[in-house]
């Protein structure tokens, strides 16, 4: 599995909860298109992160980058009904960071 991590503050905090279903609205559009996998959302509680990480945290789940590819091809179009979903999403964030992991140790990895 692959995790595309991002970490996000908000430009309005009193927008948390609309913020909040229109991450649910777009990542279950791509998962339900079977462009990723899953994905999450978390908060930060009691202000405990390092500095450099953010109030929000996604998640999304992609089985290979081959899926993730196909995400971003899709979504890159920035028309129609992707961009309608991801538009709210984008517009209310700030301080954006991201990171990109994978399972370790993964199925392509021979032991010694």
């Amino acid at each position: 599995m692959n995790y595309y991590h991002m970490w996000v503050n908000l430009r309005d905090s009193s927008q948390d909860l609309a913020w909040s279903k229109a991450v649910h609205n777009y990542l279950e559009y791509l998962r339900t298109r079977g462009l990723i996998e899953n994905w999450t959302l978390a908060r930060r509680k009691f202000g405990f992160s390092p500095d450099a990480l953010h109030e929000f945290h996604v998640t999304v789940m992609a089985k290979d980058l081959a899926q993730f590819d196909a995400a971003f091809s899709h979504v890159a179009v920035r028309d129609g009904e992707v961009e309608q979903l991801h538009r709210p999403v984008y517009a209310m964030v700030t301080d954006f960071k991201s990171a990109l992991y994978r399972d370790f140790p993964d199925s392509v990895r021979h032991g010694a």
